[in-house]
């Protein structure tokens, strides 16, 4: 992996992974992995046997998976006819960001008060890695950090439904955020709006911080129906 300024700990979490140290949570992060990364195209059916070989696994832990993933809108499960990719679809944009804006909301009023002084130093320095990121123009380590940018300050409003529901809808998004991330322009609006998130978190201003984090879901969302039209 790229150097990117962060510790050998936070690097490790740069997969996306459900947070889940078992075999099945480390099956799913992989298999993920390779539809956000478009390793397969849209539309086409999950090879079972070469995952299988590939991760070393057997077919029922491997369907196990998949049921996951197709909770998480990964893939579309076919009675009697195999899994295929989960076509990409424009019209979810809408309702998914309008859900996770209030999401958003609800951790900037919390995670202002409750995030720690260490929680808010690692934002920070994954924050300085965004920027490296941006300046490099490696657009998918940049979205990578992104992901653990959000999940992070999620974290830190200590909720713990909050953070699984938030990380559900993000797992929903994000093969879409690896489109719109890799256009230049869109990137360093991010980086900038991430700027303004990350001073009402040391200013620890509860409505300025929910206010900042919808303003940038908002215009996450435009970006991602701009860039699928």
């Amino acid at each position: 992996m790229a150097d990117t300024g962060l510790s050998e700990d936070q690097q490790a979490h740069l997969q996306l992974s459900d947070g889940s140290a078992s075999l099945h949570g480390n099956l799913v992060a992989q298999i993920r992995a390779i539809l956000v990364d478009g390793e397969l195209a849209d539309g086409t059916r999950i090879p079972e046997g070469e995952l299988c070989q590939r991760f070393n696994v057997s077919r029922t832990p491997l369907r196990e998976a998949l049921k996951v993933l197709a909770a998480e809108g990964f893939v579309v499960l076919r009675p009697n006819r195999g899994a295929i990719v989960a076509p990409l679809d424009p019209a979810e944009i809408p309702p998914l960001f309008e859900f996770k804006g209030a999401l958003e909301r609800l951790i900037g009023l919390t995670a202002a008060e409750r995030a720690s002084d260490t929680e808010i130093a690692e934002l920070e320095q994954i924050h300085l890695a965004l920027d490296a990121a941006a300046v490099k123009g490696d657009y998918k380590l940049y979205t990578r950090l992104n992901y653990m940018f959000h999940r992070n300050l999620a974290a830190a409003s200590k909720n713990a439904i909050l953070t699984q529901n938030y990380d559900v809808i993000q797992q929903r998004i994000w093969r879409y955020r690896f489109i719109v991330n890799e256009y230049e322009k869109r990137c360093r609006e991010s980086f900038a709006e991430h700027e303004r998130i990350i001073i009402a978190l040391r200013a620890r201003t509860p409505l300025d911080l929910a206010e900042r984090l919808e303003f940038h879901n908002r215009r996450t969302a435009e970006a991602m129906s701009a860039a699928l039209c």
